[in-house]
C-alpha cells in the first residue's frame, strides 16, 4: 500500500487537499472521484511535483498546466470565474497565480476570456488567444479547452523533437564557425606578416582572403554593430503587415512541406471542432483563419469565405487558394460529400499531425549535408588559398 497526497475542487469550488492510502494510484484515482470531488493533481508521497490527471507527460510550463487545470474544472460543470478562482489559489507558478486574478478581475468587470487574455500576450499566443475566441463564439469554451490541451502537448512534443534534431547541426555550424573565425584572426595575420616579409606576388585569391581576414581583425566592432543592427531591421521590418507577408513567403519556399503540413493540421483541427460543436460554417472558417500563423497561407484562406458565400462549398476555394495539400483536400471533399466534414477536418488534422515529425526529420536530413557541405567549401577555399601562396614563396630565390 502506498500513500497519495491529493488536490481537488468540490462541486461549491472549494480547494480540498488531502492523503490517502491506496494499492496504486489508479486505485486511489477511483477513490477520490467516487467521493464526488473534481481531482487536479495527485502525487505519490515524497514525489515533488504531482501528476495531472488524464495526462501521462507532464509539463513544467505554466501554460500547459494551466489549461488542463481550467479544462478538467469546465468540463465538470464549474463557471468560468469559480474555475479561474480555484486556479489562482492552487497555482504552483507564483507569476501564473498573479496573471489568473488579473484575468478573473478583468472578467468581473465585463471582459470576455479572451479580451482578458490579451492582456499578456508574452504569456498566452495569438494562437492560444484566436482559439478561446473561437471558442467563446461558438459557445463550446470547455471543448476548446480540450482540443488546445492536445495542441500544446503536440507543440510541446515537437519542440522537442525540433530541439533533439537540431543538436548536430548546431553544433556543426558552431565548431565551423569557431573554426573559421580563429582561421581569419589568429592564423592567417601570421602568414600575412611572412608574405609581406618575402615581397612575393600572391595568387588573387589569397590577396582577397588576407585582406578580408585584416579588415575582420581591425574593424571587428563594425561588423559586429552591422550584424546587430541588421538584426533590429529585419526585426521591425517583419513586423510590419507586408514583411511579415513576404517573410512567410520565403519560408514556404524554404520549408514548404513542414509549413504547410503545420498550418494544414492547425487549420483543420479548428475548423472541424467548431463545426462539430455546431458553429455555422462562414463564423467557423474566419475564426479558424486566425489560429494559421503563416500570413501567405492565412491570406490565401480568407477567399474561401467567399466562395462559401457563393454557394460553392468548401473544398473548390480551398482547391483555388492552392494552399493546402492534394490529401487534405481529397480528404476533405469525402467529408463533404458524406455530410461528415467536421470528423473528416479531425482526421485530416491528425494525419498531418503524426506526417509532421517525418516532415521535419527529412528537413534536417537535407539541412545536415548543405551545412557540412556549406562549411567545407569555405574552409577549403581558406586552406586552398593559403597553399597557392605557400607555393608562390617557395619560387621566390633566397
Amino acid at each position: 500500500m502506498a500513500i497519495f497526497s491529493y488536490k481537488a475542487a468540490s462541486a461549491d469550488g472549494t480547494v480540498v487537499e488531502g492523503v490517502l492510502e491506496a494499492a496504486d494510484e489508479r486505485a486511489a484515482v477511483e477513490r477520490i472521484k467516487n467521493s464526488g470531488v473534481i481531482l487536479l493533481k495527485i502525487a505519490a508521497q515524497g514525489e515533488k511535483t504531482g501528476k495531472k490527471l488524464l495526462f501521462k507527460k507532464t509539463s513544467g510550463d505554466a501554460l500547459l498546466t494551466f489549461t488542463t487545470e481550467l479544462s478538467i474544472l469546465l468540463a465538470a460543470g464549474l463557471p468560468l470565474d469559480r474555475s479561474l478562482n480555484i486556479l489562482s489559489g492552487i497555482s504552483e507558478s507564483a507569476e501564473m497565480k498573479g496573471v489568473i486574478r488579473t484575468i478573473l478581475k478583468s472578467i468581473r468587470e465585463g471582459s470576455s476570456f479572451s479580451e482578458a487574455l490579451h492582456k499578456h500576450p508574452k504569456i498566452f499566443p495569438r494562437i492560444y488567444i484566436n482559439i478561446i475566441k473561437a471558442g467563446e463564439s461558438g459557445g463550446v469554451l470547455n471543448v476548446v479547452l480540450d482540443k488546445l490541451n492536445e495542441f500544446l502537448e503536440t507543440t510541446r512534443e515537437l519542440k522537442e523533437h525540433v530541439i533533439s534534431s537540431m543538436i548536430y547541426p548546431v553544433i556543426l555550424l558552431a565548431t565551423g564557425g569557431i573554426s573559421i573565425l580563429i582561421l581569419l584572426t589568429f592564423m592567417l595575420p601570421k602568414f600575412s606578416k611572412i608574405f609581406s616579409e618575402l615581397g612575393a606576388s600572391l595568387p588573387l585569391s589569397t590577396q582577397m582572403l588576407l585582406a578580408f581576414s585584416n579588415a575582420v581583425k581591425a574593424y571587428w566592432w563594425f561588423f559586429l554593430l552591422s550584424a546587430v543592427i541588421g538584426v533590429m531591421a529585419f526585426r521591425k521590418y517583419i513586423a510590419t503587415e507586408n514583411g511579415r507577408y513576404r517573410f512567410d513567403s520565403f519560408k514556404l519556399k524554404v520549408m514548404g512541406d513542414v509549413i504547410r503540413k503545420l498550418e494544414t493540421a492547425r487549420f483543420c483541427r479548428t475548423l472541424g471542432t467548431l463545426l462539430k460543436s455546431g458553429v455555422p460554417m462562414l463564423q467557423a472558417l474566419n475564426n479558424a483563419k486566425d489560429v494559421v500563423n503563416n500570413q501567405a497561407i492565412a491570406t490565401a484562406i480568407a477567399s474561401v469565405s467567399k466562395g462559401v458565400k457563393e454557394g460553392k462549398g468548401i473544398t473548390a476555394p480551398l482547391s483555388e487558394a492552392g494552399v493546402l495539400p492534394p490529401l487534405a483536400l481529397s480528404m476533405i471533399q469525402v467529408g463533404e460529400e458524406t455530410g461528415q466534414l467536421d470528423n473528416m477536418l479531425i482526421t485530416v488534422a491528425v494525419t498531418y499531425e503524426k506526417n509532421l515529425k517525418v516532415a521535419i526529420k527529412r528537413f534536417i536530413s537535407l539541412l545536415e549535408p548543405a551545412m557540412i557541405l556549406g562549411m567545407g567549401l569555405i574552409i577549403g577555399f581558406i586552406v586552398l588559398s593559403m597553399l597557392m601562396g605557400i607555393f608562390t614563396i617557395s619560387e621566390v630565390p633566397f
